[in-house]
């Protein structure tokens, strides 16, 4: 595969374990002095800001090719191609001589799933760091079984794959221990993901930070509990926004058999909200999340990124009667 270019090379990805790790995988593969442009687990209309000229080769993974259909015409129009890798809401995607197109929607699929196939399998500890950060528990088992890993050893991919993807979530990069871009520029230095567990820094800086912001958590209580949905609102401080996410995966452990709902405060009286479907091929989360105006997703996990108050007793509503199938 060539991707030669006359232009830019541009790195557009998600912040979160799956975006990281692609990008990573691709960029180990392709090697490129590229341009980065990424941002929190919520900031997903990354393109819009982009310029592109006639030549750039710009690179996409993990981002909602549904949120941002008028930036890649755009970017097309303008004559750059753009390759794009991703497994969330695709339901207006378009074919284009410059576009090339690896998605999926399967729940059991990420983005770097989608990055190790199209590389024929040449990294596949990084692709499961990011299905356990996506988590996607039993395909990173399965793929850890498959190239012989040790118990010990998958373990050790899962916490580096929760740690990437607990540091993406917060209304801000404020929220955040490190910049995505940065944490990439960490991530990039190590081929090998338990050469990265074993010396650096910023691993040992996120597990200080997960396991303090998870002690709040044991003082929570559901806000309403059904059958067959459960959800949680937590405080407007900094530690619960950034567990949020972990935090969904973790209920989806604890009660399997019902879908979540964690919503945190927003600035200006607003909500976001995470959503983890515990039936993705009968309930999808992206389904109920686009309901609402800034909701989407994919089939097992979903999320809205501004839920106003005044809508946020609909929501809980809707959630639950949809939920309960």
């Amino acid at each position: 595969m060539s991707l030669t270019a006359s232009g830019r090379d541009i790195d557009v990805f998600n912040g979160d374990a799956d975006g990281i790790c692609a990008v990573h995988m691709w960029r180990m593969a392709f090697p490129a002095d590229a341009e980065l442009v990424t941002g929190a687990k919520r900031d997903i209309s990354l393109l819009k800001n982009l310029n592109a000229a006639s030549g750039d080769n710009i690179t996409v993974f993990d981002i909602s090719f549904d949120q941002n259909v008028p930036s890649i015409r755009r970017l097309l129009d303008a004559g750059a191609a753009i390759t794009y890798f991703d497994h969330h809401s695709a339901s207006n995607r378009f074919e284009h001589p410059r576009l090339s197109l690896h998605w999926d929607e399967h729940p059991k699929v990420c983005s770097s799933i989608l990055v190790n196939n199209a590389l024929e399998g040449r990294y596949p500890e990084w692709a499961i760091v990011a299905a356990y950060g996506d988590n996607l528990n039993d395909v990173a088992r399965k793929w850890a079984e498959k190239i012989e890993l040790t118990e010990h050893q998958s373990g050790q991919l899962c916490e580096l794959g929760k740690l990437l993807n607990y540091n993406a979530y917060g209304e801000s990069l404020a929220d955040l221990h490190f910049h995505p871009a940065l944490l990439y520029a960490e991530v990039s230095q190590y081929k090998d993901p338990f050469h990265m567990i074993d010396e650096a820094s910023a691993f040992r800086t996120l597990q200080r930070g997960y396991h303090s912001d998870r002690l709040y958590l044991n003082s929570l209580n559901p806000a309403e509990t059904g059958k067959d949905a459960i959800l949680y609102v937590l405080p407007d401080q900094s530690w619960a926004r950034r567990i949020s996410g972990e935090f969904a995966n973790q209920l989806t452990a604890d009660h399997p058999l019902k879908s979540c709902a964690v919503i945190v405060p927003k600035a200006n009286s607003a909500f976001v909200v995470s959503i983890r479907s515990a039936k993705p091929d009968q309930l999808p989360a992206n389904i109920f999340c686009e309901r609402f105006e800034t909701g989407g997703g994919r089939r097992g996990a979903g999320g809205i990124n501004v839920l106003p108050t005044s809508e946020l007793d609909h929501f809980v509503r809707q959630f639950f009667q949809y939920f309960s199938g």
